[in-house]
């Protein structure tokens, strides 16, 4: 003889089956409710609350991909970015984002992004943890060290060409025209390079 269920289980069951098809947003919509009158809403849709409700500051950025320089809001929370999206008051982007644009959150906030200069000597098997100031005299060191081993006045036929083909330039593709503009005039005049490149493309 086959044993039924208790009554209770019975009854919880048959509630959770009621319970999800009253919630469940297609009878609704099929029998002719509108977005208006909520018919796609459900118990957990109702609950959700965007990110945006979290955030304590709200800054201002342009996305650091391409030349566009579309302009972005940083939601933060306790001084975390917890959001980024498209600044409606640009006249370039108007609040829109490419894939590119619209993932730097994930940029700035992968646990895989080095935020700290590290260092590795020559013919040394580990990277050492330096500062700013060391980083930026370093390279400085090195940037004149090499123009003025590699630096040519004149051609063999005697022109003058003051310039050095030991170091090149690629210019990022968010800096605007009056930063390039200093940069040809610094590389250009001041060291004497020659190969300077700027990838200010989409």
């Amino acid at each position: 003889m086959r044993r039924s269920r208790p009554p209770i289980i019975r009854r919880t069951l048959a509630d959770r089956i009621g319970g999800f098809v009253r919630d469940w947003s297609v009878p609704r919509q099929i029998a002719g409710q509108s977005s208006a009158t909520k018919a796609a809403e459900s118990a957990l849709s109702r609950g959700l609350r965007p990110r945006l409700d979290e955030a304590d500051t709200v800054g201002t950025n342009i996305c650091p991909y391409c030349a566009v320089g579309c302009a972005q809001l940083m939601y933060a929370k306790d001084g975390r970015v917890i959001h980024v999206e498209g600044d409606p008051r640009s006249p370039i982007n108007q609040g829109t984002l490419c894939p590119k644009g619209a993932a730097t959150l994930g940029l700035m906030t992968m646990p895989e992004r080095l935020d700290k200069i590290k260092y590795r000597a020559p013919h040394s098997d580990r990277w050492e943890e330096r500062s700013m100031d060391w980083a930026m005299d370093r390279i400085a060191h090195l940037t004149k060290k090499t123009r003025d081993e590699a630096f040519v006045q004149e051609l063999p036929d005697g022109g003058t060409v003051n310039h050095t083909q030991a170091i090149g330039s690629l210019g990022g593709a968010t800096l605007d025209n009056e930063e390039n503009y200093l940069i040809k005039k610094l590389f250009s005049a001041g060291l004497g390079m020659v190969w300077i490149e700027n990838q200010a493309r989409v």
